[in-house]
């Protein structure tokens, strides 16, 4: 019975507290790389998530609805009269309560700016108009420096009042 001798146990080291595990192959690993990082919690992660949701959702809601003017414009003829005088008729939808200004710009062949003006359309009686008086019609006159061949709308805004 000449068996062999009862194994002895393996005395730990500080790497092997480090490292949690029996094995020397996790151990070598440990100590040439580090130690595994921590990766976030699932409940965490969900927190994460929801936050990174809500912030994407307040963003697309500010970009569709915060800019919008409540202003909005359509050529809808333009006149050559001379070389020195245009008209530009725009329909105008706003609040009716409120008053707006717009650009108005003749253009010659070349797009370059030969006449610009700022028309201001005041506020509406529900019976001018069309839609209540929230869409007018206006015709502004733009003085030329030469000839003009269109006539565009180049923006539109509410004033506001002080």
């Amino acid at each position: 019975m000449g068996g062999q001798p009862p194994a002895q146990p393996r005395i730990k080291t500080p790497v092997d507290a480090v490292t949690n595990s029996e094995s020397p192959a996790a151990t070598s690993v440990a100590n040439r790389y580090g130690t595994p990082k921590r990766t976030l919690s699932k409940t965490r992660r969900i927190i994460v998530l929801a936050v990174v949701g809500v912030l994407a959702v307040t963003w697309i809601l500010w970009v569709t609805v915060g800019n919008n003017t409540g202003i909005s414009n359509k050529l809808i003829s333009y006149n050559v009269v001379d070389p020195t005088l245009s008209t530009v008729d725009v329909a105008v939808t706003k609040d009716p309560a409120a008053t707006a200004k717009c650009a108005l710009q003749a253009l010659n062949s070349s797009y370059a700016v030969v006449g610009y003006n700022v028309i201001t359309i005041g506020p509406n009686g529900t019976g001018a108009g069309v839609d209540s008086g929230r869409t007018t019609t206006v015709r502004g006159e733009v003085r030329t420096d030469s000839l003009a061949v269109t006539g565009v709308v180049e923006d539109c805004w509410i004033v506001r009042q002080p």
